[in-house]
């Protein structure tokens, strides 16, 4: 009898573990219980995770599959702050720069001064950083007037590859045009600072005029190389940080993409 009694209660606790084991909700808990984790590792976790997204909607800005974008994620503020102010960043525009030098020195210019590299100017010959620095690294929507204040101060400092890169293209002969979604109005402002950052002697200086504000950057700049392509210019190669700087028509020979995870201009 002592040992049926024994056996009915084996059986009782086997069946009752048996339905704990196939409650989805409860086999949880032995991982939980058995790899218990302090506030801090969980804090750890969830910025993996988070920085595990912000570098996956960067990887998808760069390759211009997000388009168009207002602001960075708000989640990904820190992420682009250590990025931008980070040796990764560097990285990757010195790389960008290299690789444009090794091109250009491959490139045998005719010599009849026709042959062109053009730059766009914001993030790609002038670093924008100390602006942004202040306005969220791109989380906060653009207010052009605080944008344009900070253009009339000419404090953008140089983009240190970039200008390597620059001033290796007038080395090798050619022709440098700088080509801006600036306004003409700008132009004093945005010569000087390009001159206090060590730019000199490009050939021109292209801003928006009054008929080319409300036209999108890729038609803009589109338009403009179509006029230097009719003057005889060769475009040969372009460096800028938008899509848009690269895009469109009167296509050039190579294009060379620098990262900008702050802004996007369509």
């Amino acid at each position: 009898m002592t040992f049926l009694r024994f056996f009915c209660f084996f059986c009782l606790i086997s069946l009752a573990f048996a339905h704990e084991a196939f409650d989805s909700h409860l086999l949880l808990k032995p991982l939980v219980l058995e790899a218990p984790e302090s506030g801090e590792n969980r804090l750890k976790e969830v910025d993996g995770e988070i920085r595990l997204r912000c570098d996956s909607w960067r990887f998808n800005v760069e390759a211009n599959n997000l388009n168009p974008w207002r602001t960075i994620p708000k989640n990904c503020t820190e992420y682009v702050k250590q990025y931008v102010t980070g040796r990764a960043y560097q990285l990757e525009l010195k790389i960008a720069s290299n690789e444009a030098g090794i091109f250009a020195k491959s490139v045998k210019l005719v010599g009849d001064g026709k042959d062109v590299w053009i730059f766009d100017i914001d993030e790609t010959l002038l670093s924008n950083l100390p602006y942004y620095t202040e306005h969220g690294y791109g989380s906060e929507g653009f207010k052009a007037d605080e944008f344009d204040s900070w253009v009339q101060m000419g404090m953008a400092p140089a983009i240190q590859p970039s200008l390597e890169l620059y001033k290796e293209l007038l080395d090798l002969g050619f022709k440098v045009v700088l080509l801006t979604g600036r306004s003409e109005y700008q132009r004093e402002a945005t010569t000087q600072n390009l001159i206090n950052a060590g730019f000199n002697d490009w050939d021109r200086l292209i801003l928006r005029r009054d008929d080319d504000h409300g036209k999108p950057a890729v038609l803009y700049k589109s338009e403009k190389r179509c006029e230097m392509e009719n003057e005889g210019f060769r475009i040969i190669g372009n460096s800028g940080d938008q899509w848009s700087d690269l895009l469109g028509t009167s296509i050039l020979i190579r294009s060379f993409k620098l990262p900008n995870p702050m802004y996007y201009i369509s």
